[in-house]
């Protein structure tokens, strides 16, 4: 099969060109800081792309990216706690599914916008829980992380907040997120293919999309230590406001 053969036929070629180049930029984003993945990628290419379309894209690229990681997160994480937040992500992912599969492409497009920016100002506000670990709060924020997953593939901010706020070693920290979000992919994997929202036009156009956001990660990551994490972090800020401006429906008639 030929690279043109990948790209879905509602997909131009100047888009599916364009959307890898924002897996790339994602792809990078993610190797180096450990976030920002979906909050680059999901404003600009639902812009380009129905929404439904590139939701599952990213949950393909980036669970095949993150599968490798998850035998080591599950030795050393807080399993039990990590196992009540993901009952939370039990429930949220199947109802943001929902949505995404319900809802018109432009609706979804501005609630992706909206959240992606309410995201944006959690993330600038340098939030950490600190609170007490009630369960009731993790099953919450499980679920809420759940729900953006399901709807956007933009659970991370809720979680990242929440564990690297905890008394615990950032080690650990570390094994509970990538294990939470195993278990998140693995739900809207499962959520998603019930919808029908992962298409053979989804794998294919994977193939051609997935290598590009890797070799991000592995520059992403090769660039840690190297550079400024503050510097690279306020430039990650940078590119998911410019992700949301430029993502904004209102603004198609101008852009595209």
């Amino acid at each position: 099969m030929s690279l043109l053969g990948l790209i879905p036929t509602d997909v131009s070629i100047d888009a599916a060109i364009a959307i890898c180049a924002i897996a790339f930029v994602s792809g990078t984003a993610r190797g180096f800081s450990g976030f920002g993945s979906a909050l680059i990628f999901m404003p600009l290419a639902s812009s380009m792309a129905a929404p439904r379309l590139v939701a599952a894209l990213l949950l393909i690229i980036d669970f095949v990216a993150a599968l490798p990681l998850a035998p080591n997160a599950w030795k050393h994480a807080d399993r039990k706690a990590t196992a009540v937040m993901v009952s939370g992500a039990l429930i949220g992912v199947p109802i943001g599914t929902w949505f995404l599969s319900r809802l018109e492409p432009v609706t979804t497009r501005w609630i992706i916008s909206a959240f992606v920016f309410a995201l944006l100002i959690l993330l600038l506000s340098g939030w950490r829980y600190r609170g007490k670990d009630y369960p009731a709060i993790s099953i919450g924020i499980g679920g809420l992380s759940g729900f953006c997953s399901g709807l956007a593939q933009t659970g991370g901010p809720p979680i990242v907040g929440y564990w690297l706020g905890r008394p615990i070693a950032s080690a650990i920290a570390r094994a509970n997120i990538l294990l939470f979000f195993a278990a998140s992919d693995f739900f809207s994997a499962v959520s998603y293919s019930f919808t029908g929202l992962i298409t053979a036009d989804a794998i294919r156009f994977s193939i051609l999309v997935g290598p590009v956001y890797a070799i991000g990660v592995l520059l992403g990551a090769s660039l840690f230590g190297r550079a400024s994490e503050t510097l690279f972090r306020a430039i990650c800020y940078v590119l998911i406001a410019a992700a949301v401006i430029i993502g904004l429906p209102a603004l198609d008639g101008v852009l595209r």
